[in-house]
């Protein structure tokens, strides 16, 4: 078993402000870099496929060529950007046949590009398998009774969940590449005890894509979830926000399937950094990954139905200036 707990603290960081370039969608490659530039945005995470419509990226393309590498890395380095993260959020054990095998075949292809990149990061997410007899959706147990879901939610994590993980942990532990699994609602790593078995099963090179958007509704505390999970787990962080309707909430509870734009009926709704919690807030969350060593980005994901894309952005911007920790502390302060 992994230790997770109680490892110690490794204070003293130098993290930045990131983002995921998908938000910018309407723009080209290097215009989106050139305006995140101009944010004073510092490293962009770029999406390669599953859920993503791949605005800044050829996926294929880069993986066969390494011209293609060298101008698509080129673009960002010149800008004094730093690539923080490759992202195939998607479903890999989809029972649709087309959709699961083809996010299957874009993480494995960026799982190798990562590695041709020299980069060390990809963010996933988990997936969720459907049932024994099949079908085309996936089933997302998140209750123990009656006993059919608990037997079917064993299944999936027997028959699915592991010998895919293990399989794909190999390749890319093979590569040198990390796998940030970020837990969200609908796949079978959504919370820290899901992120925590699945990462017993595959080793120490799985870990976390940390967004506490989606820890808001559930009850967790992100920066105790932080803790638990320790050192050297939390492999990249999302800054996205969330708030509660407390009317909602207290009639309806935060179990909520009405669609996501609908913010004035939802129990809950991501939102814009500073639009959900306050600045103390995310100030214990920061200090909280300083702690257990985070030195990467805070890659600002927009998903705020609220305002527009480049408002949001901008405004999570300055929301983050003075809340990131930037310089390590003295090894032997006068006051210590």
């Amino acid at each position: 078993m992994l230790p997770f707990i109680n490892q110690g603290y490794r204070e003293g960081c130098d993290m930045q402000i990131g983002l995921f370039t998908d938000g910018l969608a309407a723009m080209g490659f290097t215009e989106a870099l050139d305006w995140a530039v101009s944010r004073e945005i510092e490293a962009v995470e770029i999406g390669t496929g599953g859920f993503s419509n791949t605005p800044h990226c050829n996926l294929q393309e880069l993986v066969e060529s390494g011209q293609a590498r060298d101008e698509f890395m080129g673009a960002i380095t010149s800008r004094n950007l730093t690539l923080s993260a490759l992202n195939c959020n998607g479903n890999p054990l989809d029972p649709d046949p087309e959709r699961g095998a083809r996010t299957q075949q874009e993480l494995r292809q960026t799982i190798e590009l990562a590695g041709q990149l020299g980069l060390d990061t990809v963010v996933t997410m988990s997936g969720c398998p459907g049932t024994p007899e099949g079908g085309g959706y996936p089933n997302w147990v998140t209750h123990p009774w009656q006993q059919e879901f608990a037997d079917l939610l064993e299944w999936q994590w027997a028959e699915r969940v592991t010998p895919y993980w293990r399989e794909l942990g190999a390749l890319a532990a093979d590569v040198g590449v990390k796998i940030a699994i970020e837990a969200h609602p609908g796949q079978v790593v959504y919370n820290t005890y899901t992120l925590v078995r699945l990462r017993e099963i595959v080793g120490p090179h799985l870990g976390a894509n940390l967004d506490p958007s989606h820890f808001f509704y559930q009850g967790i505390d992100a920066p105790m979830a932080i803790q638990h999970l320790g050192v050297d787990a939390v492999f990249h962080v999302h800054a996205k926000d969330a708030c509660l309707n407390p009317h909602e909430t207290a009639v309806s509870g935060t179990l909520d399937t009405r669609a996501m734009a609908n913010i004035r009926e939802r129990s809950w709704a991501y939102r814009t950094l500073g639009f959900g919690h306050d600045e103390l807030w995310w100030r214990k969350f920061v200090t909280a990954l300083s702690h257990v060593g985070y030195n990467g980005s805070l890659s600002i994901e927009h998903e705020d139905p609220v305002m527009s894309t480049e408002e949001g952005i901008e405004k999570s911007v300055n929301f983050l200036k003075p809340i990131l920790l930037r310089t390590q502390p003295e090894e032997s302060p006068p006051w210590m």
